[in-house]
């Protein structure tokens, strides 16, 4: 027998979407490495910290790697089975995250759960959508879920930083893995063991292009990590990866024509609208990227810990919600989305002028509420109109053969490269920000010591002006992104209005040309009866 539901018929409606919020307030935040505890980790076991946000890039290649074989597996297992053999999983690995001290051995575990998560997490939003939009409106869809998501997001990193503040990193993984077990226990009492629907084959599912894609984006996603670190083509490594990884991406293009049935579909980026949303991603993942100039900034100047540097993502859920409420009510006023993508753009650029003129030692907690606000506010805007722009008039297969990629570039990419090459250009501003001061350091009026007493301050001067700049070259590039954005069509034919006008011209001629013809019909009539 089959059932599309969740949960056994004996579950009350209420209990099952309390389930369903708790399943999914759980799920999203999981990972193997939790990115406001690597300076614990770090200070722990003297794992360098490139490894630890290597593994962060790991899950969200995991999640992008399932995202085209997930409704196979939807209908192949049972809920219950499924739900609960996961959970027990994420569980172990998350245990074995939290007691190891190999760093290899984490990236791989991030890895896994990434790509279980994502399976899992399917399962609770469908259910989600149909409550929240019956008659299958993505857009009302989105402005809830994803404000729902990334605040979630937020506030659980928060939660996990207080409590690697206040205990240990270690501890944090073992209440990972105690509440994954204790949802597996639950899991197996409230779902039901029936099939969805059909029972689908999984002898169909290429396992080799899985194999190439995540090696494809494991390589990349090791360059981007350790690329500063090594100093980028100066190192054998970051160019051997660098080449591995083209090659696999290359196999796997190849691969993909030569199969019956293949794990991606290249076809959508034959659309317009698919292009250009990876465009405005990436702009995205530019702003995003801004995230590291913060932290420098919290962190080296402002002298924040890892709890009050989370807090700060906390001013970001107004912002968010602001954007998810504006955004419904857009499109229930059926609006086009370049003026609500061009006000996400414009709260990002915003965002990054006041940080460039807030690069000083005095700016104190209560000034981040602003622009803290509006990073919220166009990361959720962006998040929602972008996303439902480049996956606009696609029906479900090609959307899911398609969107691990999407989903890779979006989360991990786009963000990424920025990160990296920011970090990069912080460090070489800095160094020549320390040459400009020392222009003005006379040594017959400057003693060495007067030098060497002062340095840190000549050191933080420096990472400020570095800042500086970096967020000077940003603003200007965000003038640019709202250029492009005001120039493109989205989709809408710009001859429009004049066709429109032309329309209503031509229609006024025939309705004058009808109504001379009836009169004139009418005075022949007239005439007639009269003779």
């Amino acid at each position: 027998m089959y059932n599309q539901g969740l949960f056994r018929d004996w579950v009350p409606k209420l209990v099952q979407l309390l389930l369903i919020l708790i399943f999914t307030i759980v799920i999203v935040p999981v990972n193997g490495v939790y990115v406001g505890n690597v300076s614990y980790m770090v200070g722990s076991t003297g794992i360098q910290t490139e490894y630890f946000v290597w593994a962060n890039y790991a899950g969200v290649i995991g999640m992008g790697a399932a995202m085209p074989i997930i409704l196979r597996m939807k209908f192949r297992f049972k809920i219950r089975d499924k739900v609960t053999f996961i959970f027990i999983l994420i569980g172990i690995l998350s245990y074995v995250n939290g007691t190891t001290d190999r760093p290899y051995l984490m990236v791989a575990n991030s890895l896994i759960i990434g790509y279980l998560k994502m399976i899992i997490l399917l399962e609770f939003i469908i259910p989600i959508m149909m409550m929240i939009a019956p008659e299958g409106n993505r857009g009302k869809f989105y402005s809830v879920f994803y404000p729902f998501s990334i605040i979630t997001s937020q506030i659980a990193g928060y939660v996990l930083t207080m409590l690697a503040y206040n205990h240990n990193w270690e501890y944090v993984h073992m209440v990972a893995a105690a509440i994954c077990l204790g949802l597996a226990l639950i899991a197996w009492i409230f779902m039901h063991d029936k099939y969805f629907g059909f029972k689908m084959p999984l002898h169909y599912i290429d396992w080799i292009s899985i194999l190439i894609f995540v090696a494809m984006f494991m390589f990349g996603a090791y360059v981007l990590a350790f690329g500063k670190q090594q100093d980028w083509i100066h190192s054998p490594s970051i160019v051997n990866a660098t080449i591995a990884s083209f090659v696999s991406l290359i196999v796997l293009v190849i691969r993909q024509y030569t199969l019956k049935r293949p794990y991606l579909s290249f076809k959508i980026f034959r659309r317009n609208n698919v292009i250009h949303g990876l465009i405005m991603l990436l702009f995205t993942g530019m702003f995003l990227a801004t995230g590291s100039i913060q932290s420098i900034f919290t962190v080296g100047i402002s002298g924040y810990d890892p709890v009050v540097n989370a807090s700060l993502n906390l001013l970001m859920i107004p912002g968010i919600v602001a954007a998810g409420v504006y955004m419904a009510y857009w499109f229930r006023q059926g609006r086009g989305l370049k003026m609500f993508i061009f006000l996400g753009f414009a709260a990002m650029l915003a965002y990054s002028m006041i940080m460039y003129f807030s690069m000083t030692f005095e700016f104190n907690f209560e000034r981040w509420i602003l622009p803290m606000f509006l990073k919220g506010f166009g990361m959720g805007a962006l998040f929602i109109a972008v996303w439902y722009y480049t996956l606009d008039k696609l029906d479900m297969n090609q959307m899911m053969a398609g969107a691990g990629l999407v989903l890779v570039w979006r989360t991990f990419f786009s963000v990424d490269i920025f990160s990296a090459l920011f970090s990069w250009l912080q460090y070489q501003f800095q160094i020549e920000s320390i040459g400009n001061l020392a222009i003005y350091m006379d040594g017959n009026s400057i003693s060495y010591n007067q030098v060497m007493g002062n340095m840190k301050a000549i050191q933080l001067n420096a990472i400020l002006a570095a800042n500086k700049r970096l967020l000077g070259y940003v603003c200007i590039a965000g003038v640019g992104v709202l250029m492009y954005i005001l120039a493109y069509h989205f989709g809408v034919d710009r001859h429009h209005t004049f066709r429109l006008m032309k329309l209503t011209v031509d229609k006024r001629k025939h309705n004058t040309h009808m109504r001379r013809r009836k009169q004139l019909q009418q005075i022949e009539d007239a005439a007639g009866a009269v003779i």
